[in-house]
């Protein structure tokens, strides 16, 4: 990405007033049809939701927790949960806008949590999971410096808060990558 990009980006934490645009971009980068834009898709292995407004605003009013929102020419593009958990930090809900994935904003931004993380909390490590049946996924991280665990948690089967699986064999793989 080009240094002109870069710096059209504006780096801000969501407030209140943020959750439902939050939500709709959340919901447009990983779930039905407007996801398909993308790469980042999961319509294939879930329907339903991907987040709702109480989870968002959950993230918001957590004091250990921050959801980073990406600005472009005023318009919310991106976002991104940075919680701090200790020795660690925790990556989640990152979500770009389908139109725009595929561009390296992604890049972008995931630099920018990991400096922050390092910056505000002076973390060693940024841990992550991952739906372990998304490869694509899954190897775009490695190449950013994330190592696949082999520790998983179960998904969340029967709760249709985090979707409606398509099948049985979903778990979450934890990836780590050290800060330094």
């Amino acid at each position: 990405m080009d240094s002109a990009t870069d710096t059209a980006l504006t780096f801000r934490d969501a407030t209140d007033a943020d959750v439902d645009v939050l939500v709709a971009l959340i919901q447009s980068a990983y779930r039905g049809d407007s996801s398909r834009a993308g790469w980042t898709t999961e319509a294939d292995i879930l329907e339903g939701q991907r987040t709702d407004p109480e989870g968002v605003l959950e993230v918001i009013k957590s004091p250990d927790s921050r959801l980073l929102t990406v600005e472009r020419g005023g318009r919310v593009v991106a976002c991104c949960q940075l919680e701090h958990r200790g020795a660690h930090a925790y990556f989640g809900m990152f979500s770009v806008s389908p139109a725009l994935q595929g561009a390296g904003l992604g890049r972008t931004i995931i630099a920018e949590a990991e400096r922050r993380a390092r910056a505000d909390w002076g973390v060693s490590e940024m841990h992550m999971t991952v739906i372990s049946v998304r490869d694509d996924l899954i190897a775009w991280y490695e190449r950013r410096g994330y190592r696949r665990t082999g520790r998983t948690t179960p998904f969340p089967y029967g709760d249709e808060r985090f979707g409606i699986p398509q099948r049985d064999d979903l778990e979450f793989e934890l990836l780590v990558k050290e800060l330094v």
